[in-house]
């Protein structure tokens, strides 16, 4: 099945890396097909940027999203500007301290997480907000198997910070399911 992932935010997030690891995990690791495409402003760290992954069992033939299934909004400048492109009933997962959804619309599959939060709080470093946030993905959407998921954290980030990164992408998964079990 089709998937056509967006995640937006401000350039230092990580948000570029985490579009790398979710179409390595994807690519790689579970075998189907991905592309990645990013865009970021001239300023970089503190502008707007995106990164938009497809994943697919049949060949891509067109790299660019159309209608997104999922949205991972790590900034309210990025919720603005790509909320209007997610498909009827397509799933919304965002941090809910960074991010006013304002008039939301209804039909949408709702997933808010503090990740910034925990990842200043619970592991005391800010920088592992974008890991934190794909463990959350990665429960919620079911788009890449957590295995794949972990293996691709493994292979892109600096190797001091590995377990760091994996601690945080198990934080962010196991939330999830503390917040479906809070419903």
């Amino acid at each position: 099945m089709k998937q056509e992932i967006r995640i937006t935010g401000f350039g230092g997030q990580g948000i570029i890396l985490a579009g790398v690891i979710v179409g390595k995990a994807a690519s790689i690791y579970a075998e189907k097909n991905a592309t990645m495409t990013q865009s970021y402003g001239p300023e970089a760290r503190g502008s707007s940027c995106s990164t938009q992954v497809i994943i697919d069992e049949q060949d891509i033939l067109y790299p660019y999203i159309r209608e997104s299934d999922v949205l991972v909004a790590l900034s309210q400048e990025g919720y603005a500007k790509f909320v209007g492109e997610l498909k009827p009933g397509g799933t919304l997962i965002y941090d809910e301290d960074l991010v006013n959804l304002g008039e939301a619309k209804k039909d949408l599959k709702l997933f808010p997480i503090q990740a910034q939060r925990i990842a200043e709080t619970d592991l005391g470093r800010r920088i592992v907000t974008n890991i934190v946030m794909l463990g959350y993905f990665t429960a919620a959407s079911e788009a890449v198997p957590k295995e794949a998921m972990i293996e691709a954290i493994k292979t892109s980030v600096p190797k001091g910070t590995i377990e760091l990164n994996l601690q945080a992408f198990e934080r962010g998964y196991d939330e999830h399911a503390q917040r479906q079990g809070k419903k």
